[in-house]
């Protein structure tokens, strides 16, 4: 069985598989929605780059305290509370008739996803054994390509429906609400498993002493005390289980591909897909693929081990991105026909003139298509591998805030990109409250 009882053999896997859905979801649901939310609250770029990184605002805040309330409070009851509080902040979006009410909204649901992420990935990943492990985290993960591309789907779906977007936000209670019923059938406490034996960790850095792994064999059911401070420590190597947790994120991060999710349709409507609906159908694509990649990643991480799967991942990224930019260089400045005003404009809507993508369309398709394998990549290695490695490598007695610790740093630096993106890609015009950029 996955794990032990029978009841948990069922709900395990599934409540796994919500977690990753609402955090997909709320992270890709943006894309479709800032489309509709531009044009009904006339959003600058300014304010559409604070709008997505909203609910990266309430995550970076959630992980700087959600690593005490997960290991003092415990995973489940973590858990619980982040689920009401996603319901509270989806019901404010539904309901939002201001800039200010969305903002709120997003906020409140990066907060609530964010604990709930982190103690999910912690809880699953102590319920089952260590051969195990790297299904059922990976599951998570497949969870969060199946949100994405359910987001894009019903983006779609909503893409021409008048404050369409209401609905794109309010989904959100459906699994939020599944999730919260199926955890009451789960154990308080998460089962302690042995895992000292597991060789799922054959390809990382050996992060345990010879003496720790002997105390787990004699005591696998013990548990050491640590303090915050000791994340920074020689005690336990926990030092260097810090610097490879920090590595991961912020590298993961870096590559960029989290801000595709949300700025997905704008980055197609800007390579020459014309109508929302279609740049939206060109990310439904994107997020098909990526549940593809992720049940490769499923079935391989306990497989070909955690190292393997992060040096192929980050291989294919470099060589899609590579082809990504040659492309566009050929293609030149991004531009789109407006159809209902026979006019050409950039993503942030300004007039500009160029020749329409129209001409390039061999180039669209290959920049569509090396999206995809992007994606792909992602979703094979950083994508499920990293918080994979952040559930192993730290003891029980610390995993909440240690967890929470490399999670902040992932927001950070997820804002920080997200906050500049549109600049940074030269699709929109410098605000002039952030001119000093």
């Amino acid at each position: 069985p996955l794990v032990r009882g029978g009841s948990r053999a069922v709900f395990a896997p599934a409540f796994s598989l919500l977690g990753g859905l609402i955090f997909g979801y709320e992270l890709g649901i943006i894309s479709g929605a800032l489309l509709q939310l531009q044009i009904d609250f006339h959003l600058s770029c300014f304010k559409q780059e604070v709008l997505v990184s909203s609910l990266l605002i309430g995550a970076l805040l959630a992980s700087l305290v959600g690593g005490i309330l997960i290991d003092r409070h415990g995973r489940r009851r973590a858990i619980l509370v982040s689920n009401l509080v996603l319901l509270f902040g989806s019901l404010i979006l539904t309901l939002a008739r201001s800039f200010i009410g969305l903002v709120i909204g997003r906020m409140t649901v990066g907060f609530a996803i964010s604990v709930s992420s982190m103690a999910c990935c912690i809880y699953v990943s102590e319920m089952v054994a260590a051969h195990q492990r790297g299904l059922l985290v990976s599951l998570y993960e497949a969870g969060i390509t199946v949100g994405i591309l359910l987001s894009y789907a019903l983006n779609y779906i909503f893409a021409d429906v008048a404050e369409g977007w209401r609905y794109m936000f309010g989904l959100a209670i459906a699994p939020t609400a599944m999730q919260f019923l199926s955890i009451l059938f789960l154990p308080v406490n998460p089962v302690k498993l042995n895992s000292w034996d597991s060789d799922s960790q054959k390809d990382l850095i050996q992060l345990q002493t010879t003496e720790d792994r002997e105390v787990a064999k004699r005591e696998p059911y013990k548990e050491k005390h640590y303090s915050f401070l000791d994340l920074f420590r020689t005690r336990d190597n926990m030092r260097n289980r810090t610097l490879v947790g920090l590595g991961l994120v912020l590298f993961q991060q870096f590559t960029g591909q989290p801000n595709v999710l949300g700025y997905a349709s704008k980055i197609f409507h800007s390579v020459g897909f014309q109508s929302n609906s279609s740049a939206i159908l060109a990310s439904v694509g994107l997020g098909a693929i990526k549940v593809v990649a992720t049940l490769v990643a499923m079935v391989f991480a306990d497989k070909a081990g955690r190292r393997v799967l992060l040096v192929a991942g980050c291989v294919v990224m470099a060589i899609s991105v590579t082809t990504i930019g040659a492309d566009r260089s050929q293609a030149g400045p991004g531009v789109v026909t407006d159809s209902s005003h026979i006019q050409k404009v950039d993503l942030a809507g300004s007039p500009v003139s160029g020749v329409p993508f129209t001409e390039h369309m061999v180039l669209n398709w290959i920049t569509l298509l090396s999206m995809m394998a992007f994606v792909s990549a992602f979703s094979i290695g950083f994508g499920p591998m990293t918080w994979l490695v952040l559930s192993e490598i730290y003891p029980a007695g610390i995993r909440g805030r240690a967890f929470a610790f490399c999670n902040s740093f992932n927001w950070a630096a997820n804002l920080l990109i997200s906050l500049s993106f549109l600049d940074l890609i030269g699709k929109c015009p410098p605000h002039p409250s952030i001119s000093h950029r």
